[in-house]
């Protein structure tokens, strides 16, 4: 009887091994690139810097449909113009390929150069043509900062996807639950499963290239957005905000520590900068990955031995993933828009 056992149990390891080799390529690939049942922050995805020029993708639409983890878009917001702004160098008005959707159908046959307002309407439908899309962080570089006082401040910002994105828009109060701070919670609990957040978007917040550069602006859209969180929170209304702050700029150790208000810190659980710096050694990438935090490591390819910005070969660009995934990136950002095979790559973080 043992011998029958051990035969039976050999055959059923063969046939097994067999069905494994008989497998397709591409299908094989798929299951060991979406580690769907790793929580989001622990997994590594790629993303596409300034994914709204109408010289990266015709449409919107194709951004979302790319397959990256992460799409960029440049907000203006200054007292010279109206609106939310989206565009790389003109603070005036409005130069992307966003078109203003209000249904799937309508994606990539409107007029374009909408405002955020009608980026965030092509997410929306495109979510809702994509229900159970891969999770998509949308960094939002704000220019030249938040105008509060012209009705562009983290309140209005707040209602602004709030009513575009709807139950789409993954909130910080969802990250929060019943804890005190978005700290303590992903320290203690960390982000959903990366299938629980299928269908969601995650908005990121950085400061802007003009905001960083001006003497007259003191308060940042970190901070500014940061506090805005905090005071949410003491007035029973964290459910309102829809945006997650990003420390800019690598450094190491703690990088909260550069904010001389303590009570802000606990509000910053994801992290934005050079990903030269991060991947040089100076830097503990692993904390972050031990503590649940988001890391964005932004130009990939210049990371020694620097690759082509835009189309190096697939093989090259998946090299660098792997290399910035092992050093703990969330998202590995680039321009690599001509290689959607590379933005769809999803790896464990930390090279696991």
């Amino acid at each position: 009887m043992g011998k029958l056992l051990r035969a039976a149990s050999t055959t059923c390891a063969a046939a097994a091994l067999l069905a494994a080799a008989l497998v397709p390529a591409e299908a094989a690939t798929a299951s060991a690139a979406d580690p769907g049942g790793l929580p989001w922050s622990s997994t590594t995805s790629v993303g596409v810097h300034n994914a709204y020029e109408q010289s990266t993708y015709p449409y919107f639409a194709d951004a979302l449909d790319s397959g990256a983890g992460m799409l960029e878009i440049d907000v203006w917001t200054n007292v010279f113009g109206r609106s939310w702004r989206v565009s790389h160098e003109n603070p005036l008005g409005n130069a992307n390929n966003c078109a203003g959707a209000a249904s799937a159908a309508q994606l990539r046959t409107g007029a374009r150069n909408r405002d955020l307002g009608g980026c965030l309407a092509d997410m929306r439908a495109w979510h809702d043509a994509n229900p159970g899309h891969r999770p998509i962080l949308v960094k939002i570089e704000l220019k030249d900062g938040f105008q509060d006082n012209a009705g562009r401040g983290p309140d209005e910002l707040d209602a602004l996807l709030r009513s575009r994105l709807g139950d789409a828009l993954f909130r910080p109060a969802e990250l929060a639950g019943a804890h005190a701070d978005l700290d303590t919670a992903v320290r203690a609990d960390g982000w959903p499963g990366r299938a629980a957040m299928s269908g969601k978007f995650v908005v990121e917040l950085i400061p802007g290239t003009v905001e960083q550069g001006n003497p007259l602006d003191s308060l940042w859209t970190d901070r500014e957005y940061a506090q805005h969180l905090r005071n949410l929170k003491a007035a029973g209304r964290l459910a309102d905000a829809g945006a997650f702050p990003a420390v800019h700029k690598a450094a190491a150790g703690d990088p909260r520590t550069r904010y001389a208000d303590g009570s802000i810190r606990p509000w910053f659980v994801v992290f934005d900068g050079d990903a030269s710096a991060y991947a040089n050694g100076s830097i503990d990438t692993s904390w972050y990955d031990r503590n649940h935090y988001l890391v964005v490591m932004t130009d990939a390819h210049n990371v020694a031995p620097a690759i082509d910005g835009t189309r190096p070969t697939e093989a090259q660009a998946r090299d660098r993933v792997a290399l910035l995934a092992g050093r703990h990136a969330s998202v590995v950002s680039a321009d690599w828009y001509p290689l959607p095979s590379v933005l769809a790559t999803v790896l464990p973080r930390g090279g696991a």
